[in-house]
C-alpha cells in the first residue's frame, strides 16, 4: 500500500486532537512532526482529503501527496519513528 503525507495547519487546539485521531484511524501512521503526519492506506490523496475535511474550519489547510520515491529527514520522534519512515517512505 501506498504512503501519503499529510501536513496541516489550524489554531484549534480541538481540531487538531480531532484531526490527530482520525490520522490514527488509519492504523498505519506516523507522526513527523506537530503538523506532518505520514499514513499508509489503500485510499488516494482526494479520499484522504475528503475523509479528514469535515473535522477542518474553513480556514484551516490540509496538504495530502503520495509519498515518492526518495525521503530524506533529521531528527525524527525517536527510533521507532525512524525506522517507520525509512521503512515506509
Amino acid at each position: 500500500m501506498p504512503a501519503y503525507i499529510v501536513a496541516f495547519e489550524t489554531a484549534s487546539q480541538t481540531t487538531r486532537a480531532a484531526l490527530k485521531e482520525k490520522l490514527k484511524s488509519y492504523g498505519t501512521y506516523c507522526p513527523i512532526n506537530e503538523y506532518c503526519w505520514a499514513v499508509v492506506t489503500d485510499q488516494n490523496a482526494v479520499q484522504i482529503r475528503d475523509y479528514l475535511l469535515s473535522t477542518l474550519a474553513p480556514t484551516d489547510r490540509l496538504f495530502v501527496i503520495r509519498s515518492g520515491t526518495e525521503a530524506a529527514w533529521h531528527n525524527a520522534y525517536g527510533d521507532k519513528n525512524n525506522a517507520w519512515l525509512k521503512q515506509r517512505l
